[in-house]
């Protein structure tokens, strides 16, 4: 129990639903005592809080990001609540610790929103450059959101199609002595990409775009001599690109599209040797007008909590080996 030296009343102004501000069971609630040490009372439409004064107003602040989302539509997640509670003890700007609006809802109803400071930077980064660079450890979501913002503006008629690649570097980008055709001998590679878009859209509507064209999934060897206009682009695992197989991807970029070129730079699986093209985009491309470099850390792993404490730990290992 926190002690009590501070209390106030947050006032919900008569909230038409409740649900969407508090969660299910009061879980947001709940996510932000877990996070900030206040006690929370629901009482009708208000929230009564409990705590040090600077906690207090900590959750207050909170609570208000928590209302103005819910104002515009947003089911607030515990999510959410993380998000808000993490802007709001950070040195943030303005309007940081507002819960950020969703992007798509999908299929199934539910609302996709960035879940981390980093998400939200690539996500701002992707809407506001031609072609932006996600650079981080697994499990910050680096291919999900940008599949996302790929399915939004086809949504939204920005772009006549999405165009998804990744290296096929298990198999040295010679696929022939796979048996069956072209999308039986990829699948592998690229399954990461299709249950992405599944997840996204419902099935039947992913196969149709598929057959259609409207979304392509191909190994980065088949993207040479192309070029991709009025198109949604992603490179995926990126690290496992060379030099020039990164320089021929940037180059297929035609009129009315957008790029992202996703990766990890500290898992390159490319033979010993070889040298990743994606080492050298920061250094070529930081400050070049209309390109985005976004930077992604442990604090932005989106998956089992234990999955930030993995890469933190290979971080350490690496920091001292000098690597």
């Amino acid at each position: 129990m926190p002690s009590i030296t501070s209390e106030a009343t947050f006032d919900l102004g008569g909230l038409s639903d409740p649900i969407r501000f508090c969660g299910f069971r009061d879980q947001n609630l709940n996510a932000l005592e877990a996070l900030i040490p206040v006690v929370l009372r629901l009482d009708g439409d208000r929230v009564h809080l409990s705590g040090e004064r600077s906690a207090v107003r900590r959750a207050e602040g909170v609570l208000a990001a928590m209302l103005a989302a819910v104002r515009t539509g947003v089911q607030v997640t515990p999510d959410d609540v993380t998000l808000a509670v993490r802007a709001a003890g950070a040195a943030a700007r303005p309007g940081d610790g507002a819960i950020p609006p969703t992007l798509i809802t999908t299929a199934r109803g539910r609302e996709i929103r960035p879940k981390t400071a980093g998400q939200r930077a690539l996500a701002g980064a992707i809407e506001a450059n031609t072609l932006t660079f996600a650079i981080g450890p697994a499990g910050t979501g680096k291919t999900f959101l940008a599949i996302v913002m790929a399915v939004r503006a086809l949504r939204n008629r920005e772009v006549a199609r999405i165009v998804l690649s990744r290296p096929a570097v298990e198999a040295g980008e010679k696929l022939g002595f796979l048996p069956g055709d072209l999308r039986e001998k990829v699948d592998p590679y690229l399954r990461p990409l299709y249950d992405a878009l599944q997840e996204l859209l419902d099935e039947a509507t992913t196969q149709k775009y598929l057959e259609r064209g409207t979304i392509e999934v191909a190994p980065l060897a088949y993207m040479r001599g192309r070029t991709l206009g009025d198109a949604f682009v992603i490179l995926d695992e990126a690290q496992n690109a060379s030099p020039e197989q990164l320089k021929m991807f940037l180059t297929r970029l035609g009129p009315s599209a957008k790029m992202v070129v996703n990766g990890d730079d500290t898992q390159i699986d490319l033979p010993r040797g070889a040298r990743s093209g994606l080492l050298d985009a920061e250094r070529l491309f930081t400050g070049m007008d209309d390109i985005g470099i976004v930077r992604l850390d442990a604090t932005d792993v989106v998956r089992h909590p234990l999955v930030g404490r993995i890469v933190e730990a290979y971080g350490r290992l690496s920091r001292e080996r000098g690597e």
